[in-house]
């Protein structure tokens, strides 16, 4: 296949945030490829409203973003009013990702418990905790995704891998997670990338191919739909993708389009992967039936840059996540070790018993 070699070996790492202690960074997503736009927001409410037009997103840093937005509105205006009031509106502005919840539900408990006079510190506290929480547990997940792989895979090279929407530093802290487990592979054998598309927003497109030029990495963009024909035809050795919320039997919700790859590769008979942090894992969903699947708006499905791709008047449906079934998952990756085969036990076995932040 045509493959892009990447982009010049000296690009620096992507980062999607960026935090000086007082003020927070997010890199405008929707603007990438073609320009590197940060905005500054002031508080939760512009925060929200970034998670919400995706120009942050990637459940990881929805959690981080969303922390940061959290302190910085109760640094501005302290007080339990101001608190519960930016709690609420950042919890729900994005209802599928498990982190966001996870993660202001923290800052929420951090400044209650630290009490009116240090409220704003323990706000802030927690939310760097967060963001070095998750910056940690992406390391420990590419370094145990990236085993798997050499295990699973047989020794051949390139290894020929196959990715979904966008899982690598501007979707989670550190370096990524199905991304970042794809990086960490090469740095050991020579990989090959094949990256959907991801319809309609155009994650892979726009942003995977992005990163893997500036990683360096071989590459090749596909539209999703030629994905499992080519699996089929044994173009590919292994698919990896990331995970916004992973249920308690293991059951996971991803970006839409997932679960045809699953499919595909089940019938090829190929590793499908997930990779993501345990903050991705919610134990009070019992199975995939009981995730809320957000539905966003007709026109990222019937207009493209702003200009109609359908007649006009032409209802559409715009899921922007599908649930694929545990039994289709060799394995689950996390920064806690490995679930496989996935089930209630093993999965069960990854969730932390204590916080895993300050």
């Amino acid at each position: 296949m045509p493959l892009a070699e990447g982009g010049p070996a000296a690009a620096p790492p992507a980062r999607a945030l960026r935090w000086d202690g007082a003020r927070l960074e997010l890199l405008d997503q929707t603007r990438l490829p073609d320009r590197e736009i940060w905005l500054t927001p002031a508080g939760a409410e512009e925060v929200a409203v970034a998670i919400e037009r995706l120009a942050v997103r990637g459940a990881p840093n929805i959690g981080i973003a969303a922390a940061y937005g959290l302190a910085m509105e109760v640094t501005a205006t302290p007080g339990l009013g101001t608190l519960e009031a930016a709690w609420e509106r950042l919890r729900t502005s994005r209802p599928t990702a498990v982190n966001l919840g996870w993660a202001v539900d923290r800052v929420r408990a951090a400044a209650l418990a630290a009490g009116p006079a240090r409220m704003a510190a323990a706000a802030r506290e927690q939310a760097q905790a967060i963001h070095a929480w998750e910056d940690e547990a992406s390391a420990l997940l590419c370094a145990a995704g990236a085993g798997l792989l050499r295990d699973l895979v047989p020794a051949r090279e390139p290894v020929r891998v196959l990715t979904h929407c966008n899982t690598g530093a501007l979707a989670t802290g550190g370096t990524g997670s199905a991304l970042g487990v794809i990086a960490e592979l090469a740095r050991h054998r020579a990989v090959e990338v094949l990256a959907c598309e991801t319809r309609p927003l155009l994650q892979g497109a726009r942003l995977t191919a992005w990163e893997l030029g500036r990683l360096g990495i071989p590459h090749a963009l596909l539209v999703d739909g030629a994905a499992a024909g080519l699996i089929a035809r044994g173009e590919v050795d292994a698919v990896i993708v990331g995970c916004d919320r992973v249920a308690a039997n293991g059951d996971t919700a991803n970006k839409v389009g997932t679960y045809a790859h699953a499919l595909a590769a089940g019938a090829a008979g190929i590793p499908f992967l997930v990779a993501g942090p345990t903050s991705s894992i919610d134990p009070h969903i019992a199975h995939g039936d009981d995730i809320a699947i957000e539905e966003r708006d007709a026109r990222e499905v019937t207009h493209v840059a702003g200009s109609p791709t359908a007649p006009l008047g032409t209802q559409a449906r715009n899921p922007a996540f599908d649930v694929t079934p545990a039994r289709l998952i060799t394995a689950l990756v996390t920064e806690r070790g490995v679930a496989r085969p996935v089930e209630p036990r093993t999965v069960g076995a990854l969730v932390p018993v204590a916080e895993p932040v300050a």
